[in-house]
């Protein structure tokens, strides 16, 4: 029996006694003077009671005066203005998490919200709220007396329409004039709206404590899924009250801590209480029956409490952040857009866009979007877990470093950090992306953002020298190119060098890139600087970080320059999507909580190169991993068959490891460096192996969740206009007999616009001779033994012509490969120049003259004639015997040793005369005769054995210098100098040991 019941009883008692007249016979007498007594004080009352009435409606009044008069409209737009909290999206719809906000809330709608937790609602916070009209007086009135008595017990006054108005149009203040404007409000509120649209209302609104991730939430759905994992429409009775109690102290009844983790046993215990107050009031207004209570009353809430989770930034903090900051970009333009600004305008005005970045922020924490990412969750997870646990980084080193808040030096430890990031080439779709070893408050850097830019080293060649080279029509993938120290436009003498400061010769521009030498590179681009390839190439390719100023230096050739992990990945996918760029994007579209789309991505690919060029850069970067910088992949990839074209690099000093590659599908990179910049050659284990092995481990994960898109079995397809030809490999002309003859006529593919039309002119027939300092075509007179050559040499005109005739050494022109090959043509010693042909006089040459002998050697001065070709050593055993000859050189000294003999030299021309002999020389004592061999015209024993010593001097001087040559280590990457603050590559034994 409830209160009005018993009151009713009580009423129904008290009429009865009054009927009977016993009261009216017992007090008659009294009766009259007791009537007008109480009709004295009634009459006072009333007119107190108007006069406090006017008063307190006068006060009333004093404090809404200033209260503009709202309208629906407004009042609509303020109850429905509360924030909601922005969704995280995997691609395929998978929910990931919220944006980060100081309080999250998710709208429901009323139909979705359990009707027994609408009563229990009710029962607890207004109980009137059917009836009432805003306000309920009774309540106000006992809310005023125990304010103005300052009463323990303080029950409040408020209806659910009041606490929405408080919380969406006014304040939290507590004030009289404040809750007058409440009341007001209230009462105007209820005109407009119904009270199902008021409920609602207030259930998005109320804050409801915290979730088991530990954060700030707010609204009837946000608080079921965070605290017991259903939806507002799946709550039992004992949730629904729990839940219900909440709204009165959330910070007090919520079970959770700051961390997500529940309280102990007496904090839960406060909330459990509550319940159950509200439970009691569900029963006293007949909510539940008196079983439904029992079974509430004892039900174990703690059971179906959340276990602590990690919040999306506590599992995804790489992810998380990105999203957050490429939605916050997309909103940014958006809203700019609508105020009539460009992407440019923001660009150009810093401030400008600081204050749209602002607004876009609060946008995306308050207005409930939902955020489409392209990330693929499988790939994506896998990607964390192999980049955390991989163990081959390298080491990690403890450095001394300022404290820049307390200025105290400190010991804290680099590792080796990394970043990669895996894309679709036709569309740009950012499957998945590295953006580091693990974020933790000692290291929050994501790798792949926009604020971390590295020097990109060789991976710039095939975007900046050697593909705008092949579109201008300046090289293809056979056009031999100088690897030799000469000077090249833009550079310092004899910069760029390779690594260990060897040389290769000429070599194809293939060559050149798979082996990734610096010299050929830089070449290539000097003859397009002038069309500004930076502008033209690399910033169609969404390169854009590089400053212009570096646009015009040479060494941006060999990537000098900074750029974000995610440009240089980027820019790959041209060459994987048939030449056109479709710029990377994270955000596939945004949508509000209507489903309307606020945003859609749009792929507006831009042409940069021709299938063509496309091809032959890929079929050159195919060689890098073949045979190349990169031989050490093929190895470590579980699926060895896909159609990989790729590119390694390494910066300065080392600092940065890269390897970039794409297939038919996708593109994919790692970088490994650290954060100091310190070198990352500072193992046992070579640095770039280390990178490669982990870009296989993590491309083999994502093989494994989605082979058909990551490891496709189609190839690259070969476009029309692509022919292969043949060409002599010392030109890259049309193959003519002489270049046959050599043996080097190669073959190699082509753009069928720039096959060559011209038949090479690189060799002539005949040998080399040097005559006086200068390499000249050989006579039919000219002695052999001061011949160079296998019957071809090089045209002087064709060594003119490209600048060889500046070498020092034309032996440098030979590649390290076919050595052999190249020896049969001749070519002048060291310092020759091209020299005209010879004109006969008709003399004998003029005598060498000043004959010495220093040490082992003989000396003597040149001899004075201008066609002398080389000089004759001859040796007499005694004095007055017969000369004859020991041997020949091109030089003016001659190693003879210390046996007792006469020796004189002469000079041989071209024409093959000899000049009078020098002065004799005595060496040793020649007074005693020697025995005559068995043929006086034979070398004696010593004398073959000078002879001998002088051409196996030869020989080692030679082989010195061949070996020299070899022990010029060709690393995987090559060096730059100091000036352009690059040094590239591995050295080639490196190279070969990837192999």
């Amino acid at each position: 029996m409830n209160w009005k019941q018993r009151f009713h009883q009580y009423m129904e008692k008290l009429k009865s006694i009054w009927k009977s007249g016993k009261v009216q016979r017992s007090s008659r007498i009294s009766y009259d003077v007791g009537w007008n007594v109480l009709l004295f004080f009634l009459i006072i009352g009333f007119i107190g009671m108007f006069f406090a009435g006017g008063v307190g409606a006068g006060y009333f009044a004093s404090l809404v005066k200033d209260e503009p008069v709202l309208s629906y409209e407004t009042m609509q737009q303020d109850i429905y203005n509360y924030e909601e909290t922005s969704k995280l999206y995997f691609a395929d719809d998978k929910y990931f998490g919220d944006v980060q906000s100081d309080l999250h809330r998710e709208e429901v709608t009323l139909e979705n919200i359990s009707p027994v937790l609408l009563d229990a609602v009710i029962a607890t916070e207004d109980e009137n709220f059917e009836e009432h009209h805003g306000v309920v007086p009774k309540a106000i009135l006992r809310a005023v007396l125990q304010e103005v008595t300052n009463s323990e017990v303080k029950t409040g006054g408020s209806t659910l329409t009041q606490q929405l108005i408080k919380n969406q149009i006014l304040t939290n203040e507590v004030s009289f004039e404040r809750k007058a404007k409440e009341i007001l409000l209230a009462l105007r509120l209820e005109r407009f709206f119904e009270k199902d649209e008021i409920l609602e209302a207030y259930l998005n609104i109320v804050p409801y404590g915290r979730d088991a991730s530990g954060n700030n939430i707010a609204g009837v759905q946000t608080a079921a899924q965070g605290i017991f994992g259903v939806d507002a429409k799946d709550v039992n009775i004992a949730q629904a009250a729990y839940l219900a109690g909440l709204p009165q102290s959330p910070s007090a009844y919520t079970p959770f801590l700051n961390g997500g983790d529940l309280k102990d046993e007496d904090g839960l215990q406060r909330g459990i209480n509550r319940m159950k107050t509200v439970l009691n009031r569900m029963l006293e207004s007949s909510y539940i029956t008196q079983a439904e209570y029992d079974e509430s009353i004892n039900y174990d809430i703690v059971a179906d409490f959340k276990e602590a989770s990690p919040s999306p930034v506590e599992k995804y903090p790489y992810l998380t952040f990105e999203v957050e900051k490429k939605a916050t970009e997309v909103i940014m333009y958006q809203l700019a857009e609508k105020d009539g600004y460009t992407k440019e305008d923001l660009e150009k005005d810093s401030a400008l866009k600081e204050d749209y970045e602002v607004k876009a922020e609060r946008d995306l924490r308050k207005n409930g979007y939902n955020i489409h990412t392209t990330i693929d969750k499988d790939i994506y997870e896998a990607f964390q877990e192999v980049a955390t646990n991989y163990d081959n980084y390298g080491p990690t080193v403890t450095v001394t470093e300022t404290n820049s808040e307390t200025g105290e030096t400190e010991e804290v430890e680099q590792r080796v950090q990394t970043g990669g990031m895996l894309i679709e080439n036709s569309t740009g779709r950012i499957i998945s992306f590295v953006g580091g070893r693990g974020y933790d408050e000692n290291n929050n850097i994501n790798y792949i953002s926009d604020n971390v830019v590295r020097s990109n080293g060789s991976t710039m060649k095939p975007l900046l020298d050697y593909a705008p080279a092949m579109e201008e029509g300046k090289v293809q993938p056979g056009t031999p190119v100088a690897d030799v120290r000469k000077q090249i436009p833009g550079w310092p003498s004899g910069k760029p060098g390779n690594y260990g400061g060897g040389y290769h010769g000429i070599v194809s521009a293939r060559t050149a890139l798979q082996h990734s030498y610096n010299v050929p590179a830089a070449d290539i681009y000097s003859r397009i600087m002038d069309i500004n390839p930076a502008e033209k190439y690399l910033e169609k390719m969404g390169i854009t970080s590089i400053s212009e100023d570096l646009y015009g230096i040479a060494s941006l050739s060999i990537g000098v320059a900074e750029l974000t992990l995610e440009e240089n990945i980027n820019a790959f996918t041209t060459f994987g999507n048939n030449g056109k760029f479709a710029d990377a994007y994270m955000i596939e579209k945004i949508t509000n909580q209507d489903g309307d789309v606020v945003y859609e991505h749009k792929a507006e690919p831009v042409e940069v190169f021709s299938p063509q060029t496309t091809y032959l850069t890929i079929d050159m970067m195919r060689d890098v991993i073949s045979s190349g910088t990169a031989g050490y992949l093929r190895p470590q990839l579980s699926n060895g068959s896909v159609d990989w074209a790729g590119k390694t690099g390494t910066s300065n000093n080392y600092h940065d490891a890269w390897f970039v590659a794409t297939n038919p599908n996708v593109t994919f990179g790692t970088w490994i460096g650290y954060d100091d910049n310190r070198p990352i050659n500072n193992a046992s284990t070579n640095y770039s192996h280390r990178n490669l092995k982990l870009w296989a481990e993590l491309i083999n994960s994502a093989a494994a969740i989605n082979p058909e898109l990551v490891t496709p079995s189609e190839t690259f397809k070969r476009p029309d206009g692509i022919v292969q030809r043949s060409y002599c490999a010392i030109s890259g002309m049309l193959p003519s007999e002489l270049c046959e003859k050599a043996g080097l006529v190669k073959s190699d593919l082509f753009n069928a616009k720039y096959v060559p039309t011209e038949t090479d002119d690189s060799l002539v027939s005949g040998s080399s001779v040097i005559v006086n300092g200068k390499a000249v075509v050989a006579g039919a007179n000219t002695p052999d033994e001061f011949v160079t050559g296998d019957g071809l040499m090089f045209s002087p005109e064709f060594l003119k012509r490209n600048g060889y005739d500046k070498l020092p050494d034309l032996t440098q022109l030979y590649p390290r490969t076919e050595t052999e090959k190249w020896k049969r043509i001749g070519v002048p010693g060291a310092g020759a120049e091209i020299g005209d042909a010879i004109e006969d006089d008709g003399k004998d040459p003029s005598a060498p003259t000043s004959l010495s002998k220093s040490g082992s050697k003989l000396t003597w001065k040149k001899s004075g004639s201008n066609d002398v070709v080389g000089y004759r050593v001859y040796r007499a055993t005694k004095a007055g015997g017969k000369f004859s000859l020991v041997g020949s050189t091109t030089e003016t000294s001659y190693t003879i040793g210390n046996n007792n003999a006469i020796y004189h030299v002469k000079a041989v021309d071209y024409f093959g005369r000899e000049s009078a002999a020098s002065k004799e020389i005595m060496v040793g004592n020649t007074s005693e005769p020697e025995p005559e061999t068995p043929d006086s015209n034979k070398e004696t024993d010593n004398e073959k054995e000078t002879a001998d010593e002088n051409n196996e001097s030869k020989k080692e001087d030679k082989q010195q210098e061949e070996s020299n040559n070899d022990q010029e280590e060709e690393k995987e990457e090559n060096s730059q100098d100091e000036e352009s603050s690059q040094d590239e590559e591995n050295n080639q034994d490196d190279s070969e040991d990837e192999q």
